[in-house]
């Protein structure tokens, strides 16, 4: 994989560690991936400009309240579009308040509101837990959006990984429900194929960034009982057979992202079934580069690129 990476990438992955996940040690590395998370914020710039709140809501199907977290400007200058984060963590990991710095500065850079959903996670809580935590944050959103100061047609959701991978599903299932109207959907790099039958599922094998082996726990994990039955397009967006109506999409992946082949024949699906979308493939990139990396080039520029283009849809 070495000789595949691109240059300014080289020498940080020489440096990481091999992460193995399993059922008995999920606890530990979740415990883990908050603490790179600080780490990583402490690197960020504060934003005073920013309010931040938490609340819980109610679950749309039976289950408990959910917890979301807002993040809005201090100052507003009209109505502002929303934006509904989803996080990623492969469906097993992660949590909203990981990612505090980095939805602080984008309301502060893409003027708009922000609600987080810290969704239940797997194996406690496996599919369709997570997802209706996430329709559930999007309705309250739509519903409340007036009294955050937004305006509720225009609201755009994204995610990364399985954060992505919950993008899409919520896509589908708001479109399939006759729910909420998202204006725009950006599932980066995401987790959308349980059936691994890519070369890219099969052939990233190195632990030191999500592989083949992370993949196949995660969705054995986030199926449970039904990893042997019918999975549901809901749970594994990849299997569905119509994506027509679909939002106006972005999304981009690595080279080296075990989700690159998915991520590419969702993306022809998209287009095939006329949603505008938008596309980038970098070279010689792992999953999740641009958070493990941010200071090359190749990271800032995927950053600001889907930055650009999240501000645009919001504001046009």
């Amino acid at each position: 994989m070495e000789d595949r990476l691109h240059p300014e990438l080289k020498s940080m992955f020489a440096g990481l560690p091999e992460v193995i996940y399993t059922r008995g040690n999920l606890e530990e590395k979740r415990m883990e991936m908050q603490q790179f998370a600080a780490a990583m914020a402490a690197t960020l710039p504060v934003h005073e400009g920013v309010l931040t709140s938490e609340r819980y809501i109610p679950c749309v199907a039976d289950g408990p309240d959910v917890r979301i977290k807002i993040y809005e400007p201090r100052e507003k200058k009209g109505a502002l579009p929303g934006l509904l984060y989803i996080h990623g963590g492969g469906y097993i990991l992660g949590s909203a308040d990981m990612m505090d710095p980095a939805m602080k500065q984008m309301v502060s850079e893409l003027e708009c509101i922000i609600v987080s959903v810290d969704y239940r996670l797997a194996p406690e809580h496996p599919y369709p837990a997570p997802l209706e935590d996430c329709y559930a944050a999007l309705k309250w959103f739509a519903d409340h959006a007036e009294q955050l100061g937004g305006d509720n047609s225009r609201i755009a959701v994204m995610g990364p990984s399985a954060g992505g991978g919950l993008t899409a599903a919520l896509s589908l299932l708001a479109r399939d429900r006759q729910g909420p109207a998202i204006m725009f959907q950006m599932p980066l790099y995401p987790m959308i194929d349980d059936r691994m039958v890519t070369p890219s599922s099969q052939t990233i094998t190195d632990d030191r960034v999500w592989s083949k082996a992370k993949t196949e726990l995660a969705w054995s994990l986030y199926l449970g009982e039904r990893e042997d039955g019918a999975i549901s397009p809901y749970a594994a967006p990849a299997r569905a057979t119509d994506l027509s109506g679909l939002p106006p999409t972005y999304i981009c992946v690595g080279d080296l992202d075990p989700f690159r082949d998915e991520t590419i024949e969702y993306v022809t699906r998209l287009a095939e079934a006329g949603v505008p979308t938008e596309f980038h493939l970098y070279p010689g990139c792992f999953h999740g580069f641009e958070e493990y990396v941010p200071g090359a080039e190749i990271s800032q520029r995927a950053v600001n690129e889907y930055k650009t283009a999240l501000k645009q849809a919001l504001h046009k």
